[in-house]
């Protein structure tokens, strides 16, 4: 039952997230997704996935989109949709009724799969892919690390010079502010 409710859950903030108009809003629906998305694999017995899921999913990326957006800007989001509206909620219950079925056990298919837990097959089993996925992420973040430290800012100067620049600014007006 509460893993049910945490899907239906994760589900709204996951259209929240595509219904957001400002990046930054998007960004913290996905973080609660993938928050949910860790308690739902901790109550599946999977506590090693729950802690990479909530470190990496709802630390590191969400940290990451925030970090981009401040850097890049935060306007409103204003598209119109390329798929009239029943016909995305037809895909989207297709998608969703193939998943159900798929993911639903065969008649007489019980005996034949050894219940393991998941821990247990994606550390022995999929250990590599495991590793790949932790290459992938560092890689992920050394490379936005290398293009934040050389990509010029809009107005032409470095992304460190114009925090710095700001930040006198801000030093100068509260400066200026305080004396009588």
């Amino acid at each position: 039952m509460i893993e049910a409710l945490l899907t239906i859950t994760m589900l709204v903030f996951a259209v929240q997230a595509f219904r957001a108009s400002r990046l930054l809003s998007a960004a913290l629906w996905l973080a609660g997704v993938s928050a949910l998305l860790a308690i739902l694999f901790f109550r599946l017995g999977a506590p090693q996935v729950a802690v990479i899921e909530l470190s990496v999913g709802a630390g590191l990326v969400t940290v990451l989109f925030v970090f981009a957006i401040n850097v890049a800007g935060d306007e409103p989001i204003v598209a119109r949709s390329l798929l009239p509206w029943p016909l995305a909620a037809a895909l989207a219950l297709g998608v969703a009724a193939l998943l159900g079925w798929l993911a639903l056990p065969l008649s007489g298919a019980e005996g034949v799969m050894a219940q393991r837990p998941l821990s247990e097959i994606l550390w022995q089993e999929r250990g590599l892919d495991m590793m790949g996925q932790v290459v992938i992420i560092f890689c992920g973040v050394i490379g936005m690390l290398g293009l934040l430290a050389e990509v010029n800012a809009p107005l032409g100067q470095a992304a460190t010079a114009e925090v710095v620049a700001r930040r006198e600014h801000d030093l100068r007006e509260m400066q200026q502010k305080a004396l009588p």
